[in-house]
């Protein structure tokens, strides 16, 4: 994929094209008066496809019909990454400052590429456009994305000796509980909404069927309001379950961490990395907000672009939450398809969003001085 993309930014003559040591792909357009670089961002990473069978078309065909790209990618974000990666070239030689097309690797699960990306300056943007789906609005944030893991352990044993086991399947039913009494007490943001958790899995330990484990894992999704720490939201957990876990043996206990997965770029870079996606929020009435939802405009009528944040987590939680790099969203699509065996990418609304970035990059680089 990346050698792919790196290769399409050489066919259009972009003045400068690398891959950094985590295998983004980094392509720059020399602005013409040294104007503020403006960067555009997509990822090259998706989600698995799920069952083959049940989507309309084969998920990795390609296939169009109806006036839309189908497939695993087609929307979230192969579709607006070959936009990006033409509007940069669109604008050579009239852009007055750097326009840099940087398309990073794992956003799907934690954002190191863009997080590394910036930590290391491989690219200095004084902005920052995102390539999520939008269907054409422009977006100012969206909450962050945590996965916290509730461990619990006991003793193993054979299923037909269950006495002789500590079987920590049995405290399930307390932890679940306890997370639902937390889901009813999120925080609320007036733009983002509430902060909102759910369990999503329960791995055990060992895994076969004729054993009782010695280790339990429920798995919870958590989207947080921006500024939310790991510290904090580790302590609401353990407090949640003191109110709802039995007193224990000593030969069973309960641990809560934020899940860390080995990551291993195509590079072959490897880090033990915590899933945390930062949230973060644009003043929607900043000028730079304000000019980009004016240079974009309708696709059908007149006047501004609807400016509101996005539902699911970005890399803008990387630019905008942690490094402080004034980021918005601009992109074709509906969310409503993203990660679903229906997803799905509007060419004509494509074609239209590709038409729009031109004025939009000189939009932010004017306000931008």
């Amino acid at each position: 994929m990346a050698k792919r993309v790196l290769e399409e930014m050489q066919s259009l003559d972009y003045d400068e094209t690398r891959v950094d040591r985590l295998g983004n792909v980094v392509g720059i357009i020399r602005g013409t008066s040294g104007g503020p670089p403006v960067m555009m961002n997509c990822h090259m990473d998706v989600v698995a496809e799920g069952a083959k069978e049940q989507w309309e078309h084969p998920p990795f065909s390609g296939f169009v019909e109806g006036g839309f790209l189908h497939g695993r990618g087609s929307m979230d974000i192969k579709g607006p990454l070959a936009v990006q990666t033409y509007a940069g070239a669109a604008v050579k030689g009239i852009a007055p400052g750097d326009v840099i097309v940087a398309h990073t690797v794992f956003e799907e699960r934690g954002g190191w590429g863009m997080e590394d990306l910036l930590a290391r300056k491989v690219v200095e943007p004084a902005a920052v456009i995102i390539g999520e789906a939008t269907q054409g609005d422009v977006t100012t944030g969206h909450r962050g994305r945590a996965e916290v893991e509730v461990v619990l352990r006991g003793v193993a044993g054979h299923a037909s000796a269950p006495d002789r086991a500590k079987n920590p399947l049995d405290l399930v039913p307390a932890v679940l509980t306890a997370l639902k009494d937390l889901a009813a007490v999120q925080p609320r943001d007036p733009v983002l909404g509430p902060a909102s958790l759910a369990p999503t899995a329960i791995d055990v330990l060992p895994e076969s069927r004729n054993v009782i484990p010695d280790e339990v894992v429920v798995v919870v999704d958590w989207r947080v309001l921006p500024d939310s720490t790991d510290q904090d939201l580790l302590a609401s957990v353990r407090k949640a379950l003191e109110g709802r876990l039995p007193a224990l043996p000593p030969e069973m206990q309960v641990e809560v961490r934020m899940a860390r997965e080995m990551q291993t770029s195509y590079t072959g870079i490897s880090d033990r990395r915590n899933l945390f996606t930062p949230g973060f929020l644009m003043d929607a009435d900043s000028p730079l907000i304000l000019e980009a939802a004016r240079a974009v405009g309708r696709r059908e009528g007149e006047g501004m672009a609807t400016v509101r944040p996005w539902t699911f987590a970005t890399d803008g939680g990387w630019s905008m939450g942690v490094f402080r790099i004034p980021t918005l969203g601009f992109a074709a699509g509906e969310e409503r398809f993203a990660h679903t065996n229906r997803e799905r990418w509007e060419l004509g609304e494509a074609e239209w969003a590709f038409s729009r970035h031109p004025a939009l990059i000189l939009a932010l680089q004017k306000t931008l001085g």
